[in-house]
């Protein structure tokens, strides 16, 4: 009979570690082939990581929110009387030919692979004692005892009664949260770009009454039935078809050859705010896309995020970003670069404003919209055209969409 281990695979994306978010089988389980064994994160998405052997479960050898390196034991898997090598785990494919990693098995009884031992230590004292420790309601284990071999003393307890509660440890305060997943990756992303892209931010105020107007028209198409049309869908294909008109909008900097990759595919980024913290996910060849190709594309990736249902693929190649932040109400924010790219398009709240309209002031539907771009390959001309053309799209958006 044979013993394997199962070690953290590379799961493709140039990462480290990951964290252990939910097993799917227990000790004892009987696992096929490709069976799903366990949920990852890594810094972009939620992955499973298929059985690459037949067998039982013998011990799992990390726990769920444990976070842990590429190569590291994850699981032994009792393969039974098979001569079974350890093959290569491709993710999503489940396992294909490698070269042998054999593992003797553990010996019955092994501390590590047995299930972990309940504490049952008690703090030392005479049954007079417990019995009055029992009625005054107070723990043993948190008295401390002078009496022979540490055992707790009837003065013990009374004085542990009579300790005044300013001399008692003060409650606390506050509550630590680890740092690692996608917020860890979200932190190094940000700080890095935050420090290493010279920043700028443009804003303009636009008239959207028409943009929500057909807003409300395209809910009532056939051909949009299923999808969810927001004004996000206007501002997607808005920025879409800008970054093709200003193509050097949709660039990064290569500081590593001293060139500007001008990329001829707009990834359109959407930053989702999910249950795992901030991801952005793209939508690729963007401004290739039909009205109506665009809202599904949207909407399915929008609820894939939300699922933590994300793939790598979907959360590589982005070259420009798109957040809504007028979800929440807010008028207006300068966002920082998904790194890597050039601009990312901020937003703000759809509001009724005072405003001029055919030489009368009316109320109409208006929101300011911000562009943070990296003034290294994006000067403030090209920074301005592209921003007031998203703007004259979505204030006039049938026409503009139209010629677009």
């Amino acid at each position: 009979m044979a013993v394997q281990q199962f070690r953290l695979p590379d799961v493709g994306e140039g990462l480290t570690e990951a964290e252990v978010v939910r097993w799917r089988v227990g000790s004892g389980d009987p696992v096929e082939v490709n069976d799903v064994l366990v949920e990852i994160e890594t810094a972009k998405s939620l992955v499973e990581l298929p059985s690459p052997y037949r067998g039982t479960v013998a011990a799992l050898l990390a726990e769920a929110g444990q976070t842990i390196p590429v190569g590291a034991a994850l699981i032994e898997i009792d393969a039974g009387g098979e001569d079974a090598t350890p093959p290569a785990v491709l993710v999503g494919y489940g396992p294909g030919d490698a070269g042998p990693n054999r593992r003797r098995r553990r010996a019955a009884g092994n501390p590590s692979t047995a299930q972990p031992a309940v504490d049952t230590v008690q703090a030392r004292a005479k049954p007079p004692v417990r019995k009055l420790a029992k009625e005054l309601g107070i723990d043993l284990a948190a008295v401390a005892g002078t009496g022979t071999h540490n055992t707790v003393t009837r003065d013990d307890l009374l004085q542990h009664v009579s300790v005044p509660e300013s001399t008692a440890a003060p409650a606390q305060d506050h509550t630590r949260i680890p740092v690692k997943g996608v917020r860890k990756a979200t932190a190094a992303a940000m700080t890095t770009s935050a420090f290493t892209a010279p920043h700028v931010t443009e804003f303009v105020t636009v008239d959207m009454t028409r943009s929500v107007r057909l807003v409300e028209e395209l809910k009532a198409e056939p051909a949009l039935h299923g999808t969810r049309v927001t004004m996000m869908l206007l501002v997607a294909r808005a920025l879409a078809a800008a970054a093709r008109e200003y193509p050097d909008i949709n660039a990064s900097w290569d500081g590593a050859a001293n060139e500007i990759v001008v990329h001829h595919q707009v990834n359109l980024g959407i930053a989702a705010a999910t249950p795992r913290g901030l991801l952005v996910p793209n939508i690729k060849n963007a401004a290739a896309l039909s009205l109506p190709v665009l809202a599904k594309e949207l909407t399915t990736l929008i609820d894939t995020a939300r699922a933590g249902d994300l793939t790598p693929d979907q959360m590589s190649g982005g070259t420009i970003t798109i957040t809504n932040i007028g979800v929440f109400g807010v008028d207006a924010g300068t966002p920082i670069l998904n790194p890597g790219e050039a601009a990312i398009l901020c937003l703000g709240a759809v509001r009724r404003t005072p405003w001029e309209h055919k030489g009368k002031v009316a109320l109409r539907w208006t929101s300011q919209l911000a562009l943070s771009f990296d003034h290294r390959l994006v000067d403030g001309e090209l920074g301005s055209r592209v921003l007031a053309r998203v703007g004259k799209t979505l204030a006039n958006p049938k026409w503009e969409l139209l010629l677009s």
